[in-house]
């Protein structure tokens, strides 16, 4: 692959990076592992370092482009903000729900161009899912070998509002949001990157997230969003649905923290 090029090898050759990726999770994830703590106090696992290995160096035989990484992201700014296109990984997304052993956790690969994610992968090695999208290319989700075609639901105000929340870091503001919808809201819960899938795949109709993310916590899993035909915009709390809300980008100032966000379809 060149620093211009993404093909269907390509997209094949990244899903098998997440997948092998997923394996070296699961070794450790069925057997007691250590946990370290990171500068900000989260857990760290074994599994954590296993899958960013293997993931940049698959990445480093498949092109040339820079790597962003949860694991290696002291990188400065004065470097980051030249690059156009660049790959930006999240090893392992939802530790917690890694040491709860309850298997939402995801590896997590985005191409990132010119601050939009182009194509991205969230594999759930415990779920035995890969989600896959390809902006204006493809969008589905493989389990068992299977290729389901990605698209989210449509609700014109008229059914229950289907909202996916976190399972670990649910924030009181979301209140607020339901609040603003108007009609009735079931709030899923759902850890990890899997909660902006739920979305790609029409389980939900809703993810507003007011509490913090990082780039790498969401890169892929917006591609697949992007790809199914959703959007990912940030977040006006006093108008959740707002049609002209910004589009999340990447890679646009020093902090790699998102601001609050809304993963909806087009509505």
């Amino acid at each position: 692959m060149s620093k211009t090029e993404l093909t269907l090898e390509a997209v094949d050759a990244v899903k098998g990076i997440a997948v092998e990726a997923g394996k070296r999770i699961l070794d450790i994830y069925q057997k007691d592992f250590d946990i370290y703590e990171k500068n900000d106090a989260s857990p760290l696992t074994e599994a954590d370092l296993a899958a960013h290995n293997c993931i940049l160096d698959g990445l480093k035989q498949l092109s040339s482009l820079p790597i962003l990484s949860e694991e290696s992201a002291d990188i400065s700014w004065e470097e980051r903000k030249t690059w156009s296109k660049y790959w930006l990984v999240d090893p392992l997304d939802g530790t917690k729900e890694f040491i709860k052993k309850n298997g939402e956790f995801t590896v997590n690969i985005a191409l990132i161009e010119y601050g939009e994610p182009v194509f991205g992968v969230v594999h759930a090695p415990a779920l035995g899912k890969t989600y896959v999208g390809w902006v204006n290319k493809l969008a589905y989700v493989e389990q068992e070998g299977k290729q389901t075609p990605l698209q989210p639901s449509i609700n014109d105000g008229s059914e229950t509002w289907r909202v996916v929340g976190s399972r670990s870091h649910q924030s009181p503001e979301i209140n607020k949001v339901l609040a603003q919808l108007g009609g009735t809201a079931e709030l899923v819960a759902m850890g990890s990157s899997l909660k902006l899938c739920c979305v790609a795949d029409g389980t939900a109709h809703l993810y507003p997230r007011v509490g913090p993310t990082s780039e790498w916590d969401t890169g892929a899993a917006h591609a697949v969003v992007l790809a199914a035909g959703g959007k990912v915009t940030e977040l006006d709390l006093d108008n959740p649905l707002n049609p002209d809300a910004s589009p999340l980008k990447y890679n646009q100032k020093a902090s790699v923290l998102n601001p609050y966000f809304m993963v909806t379809n087009k509505l």
